[in-house]
């Protein structure tokens, strides 16, 4: 089923649940390998027919759009104005706004602006009871019910169906510049990160590949990529403070960041990536553990593994998850090793908006 605007899918929702049928909900299933198994359902939604824009603000800097736009299309959108939301999640070329948000995805850019919960200024969502709830709205100074649309972000649809999404927007730097630091060792790239880090510099993104990430980058050894924006002058300072660098104009080369796991599980359909998180200081180790390539967020304490083979996919040491692994792979695999002490308070919230558990069963690492 495919509804066409947010009313059509709270109406099949409360449809589906009066009759107790389960619910897949999904939009372009770009992520489907991503979190727990896509359990068998009786009905799938799409949101894929509700692709409007329903407000934008240009001069305020927001927009609402529907859940089932797709990213690219968004982007491109708001390029023409000189603006944009800076998530730049994985699959954009295909995704959708509500899939992105619902998987809380977003990229190498997170270090500067932030993540979904960081941009999201309102949404509106479809409930089992066939009610649209608004929450937050169209002002960004607004924070009227905002907790109801954090609950959605990162759910992977378990809650509810997101239907419409308000994002407030930042303008595009005049000039984006790219440098590259390329290392021997892991200490050596640590050691610029840090530097860099603990500087007056601001990058948009700084990230640290091994050298098997590396090699996927048409690059050597471990190095520290920095993203820029900003005034010429302001790159400049850049070019000065980071002699030596591989200077790259533009942000081509971030796409292949950007989009370094689609390319990975294009490549290795039967491989795995695993996301560990870590304190800034624990990058070092996330790293050093990884047998195969890794990227790592330096600037979030992220560190994302990659394996070609599923069945060896392992989270060493550190808290995180298996995020990405095939479908037939992921009932032998500990995705979610540890849920955290706040699991059983989502176990609650799950039962107060599915108490049937009718949603996405199992997606939210295969435990809700």
């Amino acid at each position: 089923m495919n509804p066409s605007s947010p009313e059509e899918l709270a109406q099949a929702l409360a449809e589906c649940s009066s009759s107790g049928r389960t619910i897949q909900i999904c939009g372009a299933s770009t992520k489907k390998d991503m979190a727990g198994p896509i359990e068998p359902s009786d009905v799938c939604l799409s949101t894929v027919a509700m692709a409007r824009v329903l407000q934008y603000e240009p001069a305020d800097l927001t927009i609402s759009v529907e859940a089932g736009m797709r990213w690219t299309d968004l982007t491109a959108m708001l390029a023409a104005n000189r603006q944009m939301i800076p998530l730049d999640p994985p699959f954009a070329d295909a995704a959708t706004v509500g899939g992105t948000v619902a998987a809380n995805t977003c990229g190498p850019r997170r270090r500067l602006y932030g993540s979904p919960r960081d941009v999201i200024i309102g949404m509106k969502f479809a409930t089992l009871e066939g009610k649209l709830v608004q929450s937050g709205g169209m002002v960004v100074k607004n924070v009227a019910g905002l907790d109801m649309a954090k609950l959605m972000i990162g759910s992977f649809g378990t809650l509810a169906a997101i239907a419409v999404v308000n994002f407030k927007l930042a303008p595009v730097p005049p000039a984006s510049r790219t440098f590259i630091l390329s290392h021997g060792t892991l200490e050596g790239a640590m050691t610029t990160c840090q530097r860099v880090l603990e500087s007056v510099l601001q990058p948009s993104a700084i990230d640290v590949v091994n050298p098997g990430a590396a090699r996927r980058l048409g690059l050597d050894g471990y190095c520290v990529l920095l993203q820029v924006g900003g005034s010429e002058s302001v790159l400049d300072r850049y070019s000065r403070e980071l002699k030596g660098a591989d200077v790259r104009d533009g942000a081509d080369f971030w796409t292949s960041v950007q989009e370094f796991t689609p390319y990975w599980l294009r490549d290795y359909p039967d491989g795995a990536v695993a996301r560990i998180s870590t304190t800034l200081s624990g990058v070092s180790e996330a790293l050093a553990c990884a047998d195969g390539p890794a990227v790592a967020r330096a600037g979030n304490g992220v560190t994302y593994s990659y394996f070609e083979d599923a069945s060896k996919a392992t989270i060493q040491g550190a808290k995180g998850a298996i995020e990405f692994a095939p479908q037939d792979a992921k009932r032998s695999l500990n995705l979610w090793p540890d849920p955290g002490s706040d699991f059983p308070v989502m176990q609650k919230i799950k039962r107060l908006f599915d108490p049937k558990t009718l949603l996405n069963r199992g997606r939210l690492y295969g435990r809700i």
